[in-house]
């Protein structure tokens, strides 16, 4: 039996912001906000600011996402909030108004269903806005509150718009409040906004800083409640490095991989990568590396968890949580784009953060979080036409969404790795330094000799000799090769 519901080891996402992707044509929930107050769209993003983007939008362009290759997407908070981002919530049974309401999320569910897109949300179930109702009640009635129990509260009365936060809070950040998740009614509460929007339709979770609910009976009963409503809903959690506690089996089915993601930018991106700028986000200090330590790195990744959990896992490089990929590359447009698509080569679904198929650029929060850039003019079209082609490449060599990873060769910045499959074997070569490379890579076993091979990107050829793959013409500086048997 599959430990992970089977469609997300097909699937490529699609993370989107929902307040900076597309201000779409279709009604506003009540109470309805002034459009013309909305910040500009091209304008530098400010910490408070909206800029009016809601999910009719994102109708409008779930074509667009389809064609990208992506077939699932996860959406940051989209329900009802005091902020853009909408991590503080106020009403979980409620899509925030700017977004265009429930209504505009059933709509957008229907539509993205009718194409073949998945839909995930983002549950921030830790902490809550300070203008939820429970946390309001308290502000108005003190000690004499019946919600008192549902925070960790020390004091009255509440410090929540002066001074130091005297309750729980994120971070001590007055502006969320902590749940207590130790009362029952709190537990009820939060499990049944787990189900009810599985109920409404959607096609999984992910879960904003689950490790700060440090309590594995609340995670394994949000499980069976959410499987018992829908077997194949997807539950990803936001662990930042090793994920073993929460992936046996009885809580998450995957967890976004960040520990990926930065071994990627430390082989692809190397001594061009912005270091500091990386090392003042989630993503901590990247080091530089070579072949065999990129490669020794994703290896011991894979063999934490079992293979079923490997495929399933939420392959990314940035987020809204990081600065952007092109800007982390210092605007290098080759390595952007081969550390993209080295993404869609490896073990698990990869993700693509709204924009960084088109060179959006953007540094630390809230400049990670810029409007979506629909002016094709100022596309970068070399990264967007190349996940194209390796989203197809996905989509029909099932070997690069199910098989095992296995090293061919590895060194300096050359690296050859095998993924294999029931009968069929793909082999991948990464060519990370500024010059040519003309490859003679051991097959161990993994092709026949005297067979001919061809790059499925480039088209160019090569030979099985002697063991090895050996390629008839050199493989460009900055390059990835998907090779396949003629």
């Amino acid at each position: 039996m599959s430990l992970t519901p089977d469609w997300v080891k097909d699937a490529i996402f699609y993370q989107i912001f929902p307040d900076r992707f597309r201000q779409g044509a279709g009604p506003m929930g009540m109470p309805a906000p002034l459009s013309q107050d909305f910040e500009p769209w091209e304008a530098t993003p400010t910490l408070r600011g909206f800029k009016g983007g809601n999910l009719w939008g994102v109708i409008e362009k779930l074509d667009y996402i389809r064609e990208l290759g992506c077939n699932a997407i996860y959406f940051c908070p989209i329900f009802a909030s005091t902020a853009n981002h909408r991590y503080h919530t106020t009403d979980y049974f409620q899509v925030d108004p700017m977004l265009g309401g429930n209504e505009a999320l059933r709509r957008l569910i229907e539509e993205a269903h009718q194409r073949g897109i998945r839909v995930v949300l983002d549950a921030v179930l830790n902490h809550c806005s300070r203008g939820h109702f429970a946390f309001q009640n308290i502000l108005e009635n003190g000690r004499f509150s019946p919600y008192l129990r549902w925070f960790h509260v020390y004091g009255f009365p509440l410090n929540a718009y002066s001074g130091k936060a005297n309750y729980a809070a994120w971070w001590d950040n007055p502006e969320l409040p902590k749940f207590n998740t130790n009362t029952q009614e709190v537990r009820d509460y939060l499990l049944r906004v787990a189900e009810f929007w599985i109920e409404f339709g959607i096609d999984g979770w992910r879960l904003d800083v689950p490790n700060e609910i440090n309590d594995d009976s609340f995670w394994q009963e949000f499980r069976r409640r959410v499987k018992a409503k829908n077997p194949q809903a997807y539950i990803v959690g936001e662990i930042w490095d090793d994920a073993r506690r929460w992936l046996q089996g009885d809580q998450f089915d995957a967890v976004m991989n960040y520990p990926l993601g930065r071994a990627v930018l430390g082989f692809v991106g190397g001594d061009t990568l912005d270091k500091d700028l990386a090392a003042k986000s989630g993503l901590g200090r990247i080091e530089s590396l070579q072949a065999l330590a990129f490669s020794h790195r994703l290896e011991d990744i894979f063999d934490r968890y079992h293979w079923d959990i490997v495929t399933a896992q939420m392959n990314l490089l940035t987020s809204h949580d990081t600065p952007r990929l092109i800007t982390l590359m210092h605007k290098n447009l080759e390595r952007t784009q081969l550390a993209l698509s080295l993404l869609y080569t490896l073990p698990g679904a990869p993700m693509v953060y709204y924009g960084d198929e088109i060179g959006l650029e953007g540094g630390h929060d809230p400049d990670n979080r810029r409007g979506m850039i629909w002016q094709e003019e100022h596309w970068q079209r070399p990264i967007l036409e190349s996940i194209r082609h390796l989203a197809r490449l996905r989509q029909v060599h099932p070997v690069l969404r199910r098989g095992k990873y296995q090293r061919l060769y590895a060194q300096d910045g050359h690296l050859a790795f095998a993924r294999v499959h029931e009968h069929e074997a793909l082999v991948v070569t990464v060519n990370t330094l500024d010059e040519p490379w003309k490859p003679v890579i051991p097959l161990h076993g993994v092709w026949a000799r005297g067979q001919e091979a061809r790059d499925l990107l480039s088209g160019t050829p090569a030979a099985c000799h002697r063991g090895n793959l050996e390629a008839i013409h050199p493989l460009p500086p900055l390059s990835l090769g998907v090779w396949a048997l003629e």
